[in-house]
């Protein structure tokens, strides 16, 4: 692509991998292949990827958010990222992209600032020395629903002009 080129560069999927599943990395590598769309995992850490010209790997150096503020300046319109952290997703849509975690729940720009005002919530009582307890443990059903989510993306990107 030239500096005069302004066509728009194909939706891409961008990866929060340091703590996304490893069932919903093959899922994710698996669509790569499939619908060939450029999935990026991005993480604090060197991961393993297999072979392929759709998937690829960024390890970033530095501090708690690193990973987060690269996949936030490189996602753009149409993009899909897939991420836990809520302040991500919030970064993210507001660049135009979708947002879903790796259990299948969609962020939306209706429901970002419940979730933000939750989040911050829970972590007041964690800071106040509350238990809260954590999620429950990653299952078939959650795969199958990050699978739909992945698939209704796709199918979406196929549909745009």
């Amino acid at each position: 692509m030239t500096d005069t080129d302004t066509s728009p560069r194909p939706p891409r999927i961008w990866v929060d991998a340091d703590a996304c599943p490893g069932p919903v990395k093959e899922i994710l590598f698996r669509a790569a292949e499939r619908t060939q769309v450029q999935v990026t995992l991005v993480a604090n850490q060197w991961l393993r990827t297999p072979g392929s010209r759709f998937v690829r790997a960024i390890q970033v150096q530095g501090g708690f958010d690193a990973a987060d503020d690269a996949i936030a300046e490189r996602a753009g319109p149409g993009d899909l990222v897939v991420t836990q952290d809520i302040p991500l997703a919030s970064r993210v849509l507001a660049k135009g992209a979708e947002a879903v975690n790796p259990r299948g729940e969609r962020f939306t720009t209706d429901n970002i600032a419940e979730r933000l005002s939750v989040r911050d919530f829970m972590e007041e009582l964690r800071g106040a020395g509350v238990q809260t307890g954590g999620p429950t443990a990653f299952g078939a059903r959650d795969r199958q629903a990050f699978a739909n989510q992945l698939d209704g993306w796709v199918a979406r990107r196929k549909q745009a002009p």
